[in-house]
């Protein structure tokens, strides 16, 4: 066996892998007699009504191999639309570890509908050959996937992609090839496959505000395996099914505490400091890959020779988009639907829909009749995905009109507080309205307690908030609109309240609303500050609180200050004495602040480990040990006038 260098799947129709972004594999210990019976039978199903072949080595144009399994009716007299699953995680068909079939429901419900279901291994994974490089994958490999499919005796030439996070990722840069086979795609929770698209260079969800997001950190320790083993290209095929009911080649990795191990500095020796595997975060890379991603820059030229779709590609394939209000990254997703649809071909524009549910990260399908999201019950968010994706697909892989998707909305969104589905032919919804409100205070906004208000009109004059911000001593994350960040920090809404009494957190309240108040789109936040560090961060929550005094969390965002003059521009620094304009990253959501109820937004300057510390010193932050205290203040008057401006939709 040669050693070679080498997100959770969670789809709506189809789920193949048991964790969102999580660490790939099962747990030891095997499976209840249940689950190993029901599996047993789905497999004995599928061998009934399909043709199955597995472990087909399928080379792409430089010649490595990319391991994928084929389920098709057994009718050879016609042939078939494909549904396409590519991932970097485990579908190997026996359960090694379970010691039963793999849970096969997907497959089987495709096959039964008449579908040819494949399945691919991204580069570098499992069975896979090649260096896996993250958000950085050849596009060229997702292109002859669909390319060799399309060729198949089997096949009618038409190729559907679903999946969610990783499984998502790479579809839009693909579109964006224009392969003639690729009919349809349901890209779902796919943030990190959005690079620039704007305002935001988030790239692939590594950045917001020009602040890392931390997740990549935990995800990277699972999944940037250098060495691994690899069987020799001219093992056959029977070889390595037989192989695969040995081994699965999922790393098994130990766990770690990641709420302690994010504390780490240097940020860049974090997956060192838990014994993790090098690869691409932080460690030396070949040639043509762009180096260790913790050094990059928002706008590094490596961001854009990958496999990052970004707003200068354009996107000619009809798409049905999955969202979820406490993603990590809805915005730029939601902006880049919106550029899809302005840019795409007229008849393809329209072929555009939307859904944003009010879950965590690929929980569509997670949702009850009681949905709780982090604390907050956000009521009945159930939709039916099955039937919504296979009428996609009959739509646009088999050329069936069928009203579901003749009078689907373009935009079907889930508002909270009112809990209930919406719809709309745009986002922001038609109709709605700027309503900006501008922060006050006498100059004591620290924490819950202070007297920092949201009013109609900036006041007259300048009376700044002012707190410390220790890197050493950060705002802890707690809830929020995350991902795959391990036990570090738990995704959606959660009472800020015990958090809003720290002295380094601003607040700053409507009074009680003498009506209710839809706030569905963007949210904009315009700070005036100054400090008397080189550099630090500002983060913004947006919050709704109830009467009863809970504070639920909706939508949150960061802006490192080194950025603000752009980040395609070299680093600005700041000067003790100054105030500086600083616009952040825009927030979304949908939700509906009932009578009595108050918007609150918390200012800070961290939150973590949602986001990395700023070390305030002017530095690259990632390599550095030791930070300083900044002294930060937020002015607020009609000469600088800190604002939020909240989408409103009147009903």
């Amino acid at each position: 066996m040669r050693l070679r260098i080498p997100c959770s799947v969670a789809l709506a129709a189809i789920t193949i892998c048991a964790s969102s972004r999580g660490i790939p594999g099962q747990g030891r210990g095997g499976l209840s007699p249940d689950v190993a019976t029901q599996r047993i039978a789905t497999q004995k199903e599928m061998e009934s009504i399909a043709i199955v072949e597995r472990k087909l080595m399928v080379p792409m144009r430089d010649g490595k191999r990319m391991a994928t399994d084929v389920y098709r009716p057994k009718d050879t007299s016609r042939t078939y639309g494909t549904i396409f699953v590519r991932t970097p995680y485990n579908f190997n068909y026996w359960d090694v570890r379970g010691g039963t079939p793999r849970d096969l429901r997907a497959e089987l419900d495709a096959v039964r509908r008449g579908y040819a279901y494949v399945q691919m291994n991204e580069r570098g994974h499992f069975f896979s050959e090649g260096n896996y490089d993250i958000l950085g994958p050849p596009l060229t490999d997702g292109d002859d996937a669909i390319t060799w499919i399309a060729r198949q005796p089997w096949s009618n030439g038409k190729v559907g992609t679903i999946g969610c996070s990783s499984t998502a990722e790479w579809q839009l840069g693909v579109a964006a090839l224009g392969n003639p086979a690729f009919a349809a795609m349901i890209p779902q929770g796919f943030g990190a496959g959005v690079g620039r698209v704007s305002p935001y260079y988030e790239q692939g969800n590594w950045f917001r505000g020009g602040a890392v997001q931390m997740l990549f950190i935990t995800w990277l320790y699972g999944q940037q395996n250098q060495v691994r083993p690899m069987f020799p290209p001219e093992t056959p095929q029977q070889d390595l099914i037989r192989a695969s009911r040995l081994f699965d080649l999922a790393p098994q990795m130990p766990p770690v505490d990641w709420s302690q191990a994010l504390r780490h500095l240097p940020v860049m020796d974090i997956i060192k400091a838990v014994e993790g595997p090098a690869g691409i975060f932080a460690d030396p890379m070949p040639v043509g890959t762009g180096g260790a991603m913790i050094r990059r820059t928002p706008n590094d030229p490596a961001w854009y020779r990958g496999g990052l779709w970004h707003d200068t590609m354009t996107i000619n394939v009809p798409g049905f988009w999955f969202m979820s209000w406490y993603d990590v990254s809805v915005g730029p997703n939601l902006a880049a639907y919106n550029h899809v649809r302005k840019t795409a071909k007229p008849e393809i524009a329209a072929q555009q829909y939307a859904v944003i549910a009010p879950t965590l990260h690929c929980g569509y399908k997670r949702a009850g009749e009681n949905t709780i999201v982090g604390e907050r019950n956000v009521g009945d968010a159930r939709l039916d995905y099955d039937q919504l994706t296979f009428s996609w697909f009959d739509r646009f892989l088999k050329g069936e009109q069928n009203r579901i998707v003749e009078t689907m909305p373009r935009v079907r969104y889930y508002t909270m507080g009112i809990n209930k589905w919406q719809s709309s032919d745009t986002w922001p919804p038609q109709g709605a309205k700027p309503m900006t409100l501008y922060l006050s205070s006498s100059g004591r906004a620290n924490s819950v307690r202070g007297d920092g208000t949201l009013v109609p009109v900036a006041p007259e004059t300048d009376n700044p908030d002012q707190f410390a911000y220790d890197p050493m001593d950060p705002v802890p994350s707690h809830g929020g609109n995350v991902c795959c960040t391990g036990n570090a920090v738990a995704g959606g809404a959660f009472d800020q309240r015990k958090l809003e009494e720290r002295p380094d957190i601003l607040v700053y309240s409507t009074g009680p609303l003498k009506e209710g108040l839809e706030i569905s789109g963007p949210i904009e936040v315009t700070l005036y500050v100054s400090s008397d560090a080189r550099d630090t961060d500002f983060t913004v929550k947006l919050i709704d609180t109830y009467p009863d005094g809970p504070a639920y969390n909706l939508d949150e965002t960061i802006q490192r200050v080194r950025y603000r003059e752009g980040y395609n521009k070299p680093p600005v620094w700041m000067e003790p004495g100054k105030t500086y304009k600083v616009t952040l990253q825009p927030m979304t959501t949908s939700n509906y602040f009932a009578t009595g109820h108050r918007i609150r937004i918390e200012i800070s300057s961290s939150n973590f480990p949602r986001f990395d510390r700023n070390m305030n010193t002017g530095g690259d932050n990632y390599d550095e040990v030791r930070g300083v205290v900044a002294h930060n203040q937020v002015h607020h008057s009609k000469q600088y006038p800190s604002q939020i401006t909240l989408t409103v939709v009147k009903r």
